[in-house]
């Protein structure tokens, strides 16, 4: 069993790092459909707007435990974190002003 980085397989380490892109997008997608900001997800899970913004864009892990704290904000069931996003993530951030149309 590997327990250092340079351990693992090139492939374990893209399955993670696909799971994390999607497990960050889902928290993304509950956060926005709820009207809740970054800020006030972090403020009310206890965690910092850091690491919900790395958690979001698949940068950051999250310990199991924190999945609980953010699910309860967003007052959905913990498996509703895993499930796979509605929409795909948009790849740029939104920097605030009006978005663009889509077409």
């Amino acid at each position: 069993m590997p327990i250092r980085p340079h351990q693992f397989s090139e492939e374990q380490t893209l399955r993670w790092a696909e799971r994390r892109v999607s497990v960050g997008a889902r928290i993304r997608e509950l956060r926005l459909e709820q009207g809740l900001s970054q800020e006030s997800l972090a403020l009310e899970s206890g965690l910092s707007r850091n690491m919900i913004i790395g958690i979001e864009w698949g940068k950051k892990s999250v310990a199991y435990e924190r999945l609980w704290d953010i699910a309860d904000v967003l007052e959905v069931a913990v498996a509703e974190l895993l499930l796979p996003p509605r929409s795909s993530a948009e790849n740029k951030p939104y920097r605030g002003g009006r978005r663009p149309m889509s077409r």
